[in-house]
């Protein structure tokens, strides 16, 4: 029989969260730029995600911090 690990997800706890929106292309971007868009879920250009406001995606959004633009 399997035992399910039912933790329950983390959440930010102000509850705040910022749009990040891709405004250029990752053409002629590192690879470890490419791989932080796709982390962030960002495939396009103009294509917009919300996401919560913790230091980890603070920290994604400073690699690629001229490929995107960030609103509170």
């Amino acid at each position: 029989m399997e035992t399910e690990n039912k933790t329950p997800k983390k959440s930010t706890k102000s509850g705040k969260t910022i749009k990040i929106t891709q405004i250029h292309s990752t053409i002629c971007c590192t690879p470890k730029q490419r791989a932080t868009m796709n982390a962030l879920g960002l495939r396009k250009i103009n294509q917009t995600k919300t996401m919560p406001d913790n230091s980890a995606i603070r920290g994604m959004i400073e690699v690629v911090k001229h490929l995107v633009k960030v609103e509170d």
